[in-house]
């Protein structure tokens, strides 16, 4: 097997090692030594800016330095300015770690002992100092290193003991030895716990990385899957999301660590319910308008404490209802065009001989009200041989044929023959801040059809209010940028449990209706790349609106 495994979703190199392999990458980037080096560098400051410290302030008789003073002072005073410079040494990083770790402990093997001999030598007690500074210089440099480092350390304590014994001052040879001993114990002793510090800072490093491949795999996956996720926390701000869900709900900047309110209102009330709900399905589903109203958002809430704790963070699943009703409906449009397919022949047969007697009567008619009243016949007649038309259209899933349409014009030509043909008074059905200048792209007479079963509907609920008024407003404000065309009305409105319901098939609370009529509209739209939606209108009333095809994207439709 490999040394190296790798794994390059980012174009990064994950590193898969044996332990004679980690042990080596520890050795070619020894973080820890120079940690090492770094703090036992510090205490070297300390312990030479303390002597000085305390010669200077012992008066007359300094516990320290007694035998011969200048040498003390001059070897503290250099000793304290080498810790000084090394400092500045391992925060550059000039050279090797190893070099500067040798350079050290050669240094302070000579400062100690040439301070152990201007005191009392072994009596004074500086020989300890010996031990911490060999200790921790063993767990640093290379594997021969510490015994030669101890053996110099002893020679050196050994030898300032003999010179003290020549210029007459009592020498302690037994403490000297068991001094040495004791070094020269800490160095070989010492040697296989920095072995062991080596690789457990090579593994951990070799985690890191893992860790870290690891998150950017869990991104990777994330961003590219085809559903849209959103993670919150128990705070409900989010966590990680991908680009799919950030464009369903409208987001037009990064959302990580934002609150879900600020996001989308409508999910954080819904998740607010939720978490007080204890008895709350613990995978509940909602539905909700995306932030421009331009997309149906099916969110799925998944609690991820293993308890199912809704306080703690949550995975939210959103889904586009228009892909997800448009696999739905197969069966139900399938079973329409069956249905459109054996009663056409039956319908047309009836509406082409009503048209046909209708210009038979033109003809003969005397009066300008039977004319008046053949010629509503032969329209309508038209009319329902087209729709027919749609339908089987609709139900085979033929392409449509879409035109770009100045929308204003198209409106008002509209809302005259809508007028004139339902005989409304002046003003109960008005164009509402309609732009000049928004072009649309559309099946003409596929936007004939759902405008005029929009506005017929709103006409009949409205009558029963007592009053009719209907606005048609269209704008292309959204924040992807859609036109969108709405048709707005003062009824009572549709109850919010049955408001998905009115889009189905054969759906209807009115008696005489089909159910048809909103159904095929919305299947309209979305032959023409558009979306049909309903919104509860403030203050009462109902707003259907129409959100065409993306304008950008015109030139890749055609």
């Amino acid at each position: 097997m490999s040394d190296f495994a790798r794994f390059g979703l980012t174009g990064k190199l994950t590193l898969r090692q044996n332990r004679e392999a980690l042990l080596t990458r520890a050795a070619d980037e020894p973080d820890i030594a120079w940690r090492v080096l770094a703090t036992l560098n510090v205490f070297r400051l300390l312990i030479a800016a303390s002597l000085l410290l305390l010669f200077f302030a012992g008066g007359d008789t300094p516990p320290f330095g007694g035998r011969q003073v200048p040498l003390f002072t001059a070897t503290a005073g250099a000793w304290l300015m080498f810790a000084v410079v090394f400092g500045i040494g391992v925060h550059q990083r000039v050279v090797a770690s190893n070099v500067l770790a040798v350079a050290a402990i050669l240094a302070d093997i000579v400062a100690v002992a040439i301070l152990m001999y201007t005191s009392d030598g072994i009596s004074s007690g500086l020989g300890g100092l010996l031990v911490v500074f060999v200790g921790a210089g063993s767990l640093v440099v290379p594997a021969r290193i510490p015994a030669i480092v101890a053996a110099v350390a002893t020679f050196l304590i050994l030898g300032q003991e003999l010179l003290a014994s020549v210029r007459g001052f009592d020498p302690n040879y037994p403490g000297a030895g068991l001094l040495s001993a004791i070094i020269f114990a800490m160095a070989l002793a010492l040697r296989p716990l920095a072995r062991r510090i080596e690789m457990s800072e090579a593994l951990a490093r070799q985690r890191g990385v893992d860790l870290q491949n690891l998150s950017e795999l869990n991104e990777y996956i994330v961003q590219h899957l085809r559903e849209s996720i959103v993670v919150i926390d128990g705070e409900d701000r989010v966590r990680l999301s991908n680009a799919s869900a950030a464009q369903l709900l409208g987001a037009t900047e990064s959302m990580r660590g934002k609150p879900v309110a600020k996001i989308s209102p409508p999910l954080s009330e819904y998740i607010d319910r939720w978490r007080k709900d204890p008895a709350a399905s613990s995978h509940p589903e909602i539905t909700l308008v995306s932030g421009d109203h331009g997309v149906r958002i099916t969110a799925h809430l998944a609690p991820l404490a293993k308890d199912h704790d809704h306080s703690g963070p949550a995975l939210i699943f959103l889904e586009d209802s228009s892909l997800l009703n448009a696999r739905v409906q197969q069966s139900k449009l399938a079973s329409l065009g069956r249905l459109s397919a054996s009663i056409a022949h039956e319908i047309r047969n009836p509406v082409g001989a009503m048209s046909h007697a209708a210009q038979l009567l033109a003809e003969t008619a005397a009066s300008e009200d039977d004319r008046r009243l053949t010629e509503i016949i032969r329209t309508h007649s038209s009319r329902v041989s087209h729709i027919i038309d749609n339908v089987l259209q609709l139900s085979r899933r033929e392409s449509s044929r879409p035109e770009r349409l100045q929308l204003r014009p198209w409106l008002e030509e509209f809302a005259r023959e809508f007028t004139r043909t339902l005989e409304l008074q002046e003003g109960e059905l008005s164009l509402d801040q309609v732009p000049p200048d928004i072009e649309v792209r559309m099946d003409p007479s596929h936007l004939r059809q759902v405008l005029w079963n929009l506005c017929d509907n709103a006409v009949k609920y409205a009558s029963e209010t007592g009053g009719i008024l209907v606005e048609l407003h269209a704008s292309s404000a959204l924040l992807q940028g859609r036109p969108y065309l709405e048709v707005r009305d003062h009824g009572h409105g549709v109850d919010p449990a049955t408001a998905e319901k009115i889009f189905e098939p054969f759906y209807t609370e009115r008696s005489g209706g089909t159910g048809l009529g909103l159904y095929i509209s919305r299947e309209l739209c979305e032959l023409n790349r558009a979306t049909l939606i309903y919104l509860d209108r403030p203050g009462g009333g109902s707003i259907f609106r129409i959100v065409f095809a993306d304008p950008s994207r015109w030139d890749s439709q055609d």
